[in-house]
């Protein structure tokens, strides 16, 4: 089976064709980070509008690039949220108008469990991962962590109570005037500093709370600053990303340590941006005694091959069903609903 799927949630315009949840026949990713560094973070609005621009002439490179013409697609899957809700618009409403004038079902897909199995494409036969699974969803929107029985099944058991992971690596690289995007800056710099010279506080100590929490981190690095008027060498900058991405790192590992503790699972499934760090493999690694499987690089961020392996999963197991998928009175949604 054959799915062509569509991203626009936030600064990335991506399409992908993906071939039984796990063979990537095309992937293209538009990135928007040039346009969005004058201002430090991404436009919304700016953002919306690049996605119109480009995103016809990215759905038709993939399928070119895929071999493969509308015809030959068993099913569109789309981004559904959450996002930004006019980047996200635009995704959706292409995938809708391509869906309804081919006869294509068009599949809804939540973006935040769909890099979940950006950490499972282009796995060899027999990696597939073992249920019940953790599945740690880390990344510049999102830091969740899921309890997994099966490929759509997904029970949230952790999440940031403000600022996400990857977010307070871009807001402290701002702080320190290092550049947009944060994290491969931050990462960088992070090697050549020194343990120990700047203490961090441990953020959400409790073993027994799942919760993340990264705005606390962030003020202690902003009063650290406030405190040296005259700026920091580049030595002192150095120490301070490695103090700082020591413990942003730190409490993923002792979450995931204390979750798997709690839960008796068989496998951990990291995803998202900053499962690129590779201080975060490191550390992960060296602590769990389970599985830890982590994304190939080209799929950590947002794509759309992502999207197509959901979709595949969601459109397999509800087939006998299949008419919902021709249901198009749905819209987007912005936002995590942590009820």
């Amino acid at each position: 089976m054959k799915i062509l799927a569509i991203e626009s949630s936030c600064d990335e315009t991506a399409a992908a064709v993906v071939e039984n949840g796990r063979n990537v026949l095309a992937s293209e990713v538009y990135s928007q980070i040039e346009t969005h560094k004058v201002f430090g973070g991404v436009v919304p609005e700016v953002a919306a509008r690049e996605h119109l621009k480009v995103i016809d002439g990215i759905v038709k490179e993939t399928l070119k690039s895929s071999d493969n013409s509308l015809d030959d697609i068993d099913g569109i899957a789309v981004t559904q949220g959450p996002g930004l809700i006019g980047a996200l618009l635009v995704g959706i409403t292409y995938a809708k108008g391509l869906a309804m004038g081919s006869a294509k079902p068009l599949i809804p897909v939540n973006h935040v469990h769909a890099h979940v199995h950006g950490a499972l494409l282009g796995l060899d036969e027999g990696e597939e991962p073992q249920y019940p699974a953790l599945a740690l969803v880390v990344s510049g929107g999102h830091t969740n962590l899921y309890l997994m029985n099966a490929p759509t099944n997904f029970q949230l058991v952790g999440h940031s109570i403000d600022d996400a992971c990857g977010e307070s690596f871009d807001k402290v690289a701002k702080l320190l005037q290092l550049g947009y995007p944060g994290g491969p800056i931050v990462e960088k710099m992070a090697r050549s500093g020194r343990p120990g010279a700047y203490p961090m506080p441990r953020m959400v100590e409790e073993k027994a709370r799942l919760q993340f929490s990264y705005s606390g981190l962030k003020t202690h690095i902003y009063n650290i600053l406030r405190k040296a008027p005259d700026g920091l060498d580049e030595q002192q900058q150095a120490d301070l990303c490695y103090a700082f991405q020591e413990e942003a790192l730190g409490q993923l590992v002792r979450k995931i340590d204390a979750a798997s503790s709690r839960y008796p699972v068989k496998s951990i499934l990291i995803a998202g941006g900053v499962a690129a760090n590779l201080r975060f493999k490191e550390r992960l690694t060296e602590s769990c005694s389970i599985p830890v499987q982590f994304p190939h690089l080209r799929f950590c961020s947002d794509n759309a091959a992502m999207i197509a392996a959901l979709g595949f999963h969601q459109y397999s197991c509800d087939q006998e069903n299949g008419s919902q998928f021709f249901d198009y009175d749905w819209d987007a949604f912005s936002r995590y609903d942590f009820s």
